[in-house]
């Protein structure tokens, strides 16, 4: 379930815009400022807002560390700044001075890439803040990018309808037409996905665009192969063109949010819907995953940003957020051991671990000599710290996953009292009367159901109960 439990009605125009770090919540608007947040309170920060800018701001994010907040605008600038106390550490004038549509760190926070309405991309040397490379894409604004979970690659939409893929020395490796009217925002998930064609991993990215449609993929970034884009398939649902599209810090869930001023949370195994929220009375134009915590923001032209909780029934490993399918600590990713630092309060060490390349494996193999020799982290007190955190890892026993056919799709609870609707979907017999007692549409399809007539389903229920008796063996 989704439940709203704040409401932020700062800004005074459109908000455009909205990213976590793992402690603070960004949002920028049309009103020419950027508002920062505590994920704690919900309040907002005292340096804040931010007002660098002449025009609107359209876009914002932070970097990997936390330490440093990108905003661009239509004044032709992307701005950089110190959320430690809100000072403007730089202003980067975009060629041309194109107004700047969209910006995002790399993985690494080395980059910053900003693109711009005449279809110019640039990547600026976040140390040295100078232009490291440029580009252009042929035809249109740039509307949207994204980098691949390594930091080599990243990809770009345009009002055109084009997806185009780069690598970080601005060189153009693969087109596609993707959305007839134009692409709206794109987004990659630090996941892998298994292919078993071929055996190769590929991650998952997701555009959507004025057609109405949010299209999912699978993109294979290696240096030896080039890069690969496979059409995995469409999520249907808005009844108007889609605006913002944003991947789970898990990979196992996308939000979107659409000109029918509906919000919708999909299941990206299946495709099937899980929540969708109509709280904003305008377009939404932006919706954001906290990386670690299970909070959705969703922005609007309404001027409002809503925080939603997430009951995803998630365990803790280490105060880590794992959902339920119990990623096992030796395959996270190195996105998942930063996540892991930011909840440890160790943020610090972020940038130190990502240049390391430490990953789940390698996070466990950790001792106190590899963390003074080859890391180079000198405080004894520090060291210390990080290898106490890591032992709780160890000793972290993580349970057997519930099957996902064993949850309702609308409480993602485990099935007491399972049924089948006329759509052909089983669902916890209370969960789904109180659901036809308001609508009569399918909670997957959002199709209408042509009877509300729900039968039991035994064999379902038998499968439950035999799959518990494993478990308390």
């Amino acid at each position: 379930m989704a439940t709203l439990i704040r409401t932020l009605a700062d800004h005074s125009d459109d908000v455009n815009y909205c990213a976590f770090s793992s402690s603070c919540l960004a949002t920028c608007s049309l009103d020419k400022t950027v508002r920062v947040y505590s994920l704690s309170t919900f309040a907002e920060l005292p340096y804040s807002p931010l007002a660098g800018h002449a025009y609107a701001v359209h876009c914002c994010c932070f970097s990997p560390s936390g330490r440093l907040l990108g905003s661009c605008s239509t004044d032709g600038t992307a701005a950089l700044w110190d959320t430690r106390d809100g000072r403007r550490v730089a202003v980067l004038e975009q060629p041309g001075a194109s107004p700047v549509r969209v910006c995002r760190f790399s993985p690494r926070g080395s980059w910053l890439l900003a693109g711009a309405a005449d279809g110019s991309l640039v990547l600026w040397d976040v140390q040295s803040l100078k232009l490291y490379r440029s580009g252009k894409v042929k035809g249109g604004s740039l509307m949207a990018c994204a980098f691949s979970p390594n930091g080599n690659f990243f990809v770009t939409g345009s009002s055109s309808g084009d997806l185009t893929i780069w690598d970080d020395k601005m060189r153009c490796l693969y087109n596609e037409k993707a959305h007839d009217l134009g692409v709206s925002c794109c987004d990659i998930s630090s996941h892998p996905v298994s292919d078993s064609e071929n055996g190769f991993k590929y991650f998952q990215m997701a555009s959507c665009g004025q057609d109405n449609q949010i299209k999912l993929w699978l993109i294979l970034f290696a240096d030896f192969l080039g890069v690969q884009l496979k059409y995995k398939c469409t999520l249907n649902g808005h009844s108007a063109p889609v605006l913002a599209c944003a991947f789970s810090c898990d990979g196992q869930m996308i939000v979107s949010g659409s000109v029918d001023k509906c919000v919708i949370i999909h299941e990206t195994s299946t495709g099937n819907t899980l929540h969708i929220l109509s709280h904003h009375t305008r377009y939404v134009t932006t919706c954001a995953f906290a990386p670690h915590i299970p909070l959705l923001a969703t922005g609007s032209m309404d001027k409002t940003v809503h925080i939603w909780q997430l009951d995803l029934k998630q365990t803790c490993a280490g105060n880590t957020v794992k959902n339920e399918s119990k990623v096992a600590i030796e395959d996270w990713s190195e996105d998942d051991v930063s996540a892991w630092l930011c909840a440890q309060d160790l943020a610090d060490f972020v940038g130190l671990f990502k240049m390391n390349n430490i990953d789940g494996k390698e996070l466990l193999n950790l001792t106190k000599e590899s963390l003074a020799n080859e890391l180079k982290i000198e405080s004894l007190g520090l060291r210390n710290k990080v290898l106490q955190k890591i032992e709780e890892l160890r000793m972290t026993e993580i349970s057997v996953s519930v099957p996902d056919e064993f949850l309702c799709p609308i409480t993602r609870e485990l099935m007491n009292d399972p049924v089948i609707a006329t759509d052909g979907y089983s669902y916890e017999r209370e969960a789904m009367e109180n659901w036809i007692s308001n609508r009569r549409s399918s909670p997957m399809t959002n199709l209408p159901l042509q009877s509300l007539m729900l039968t039991p389903n035994r064999t379902l229920k038998m499968a439950i109960s035999r799959w518990l008796e494993t478990q308390q063996k």
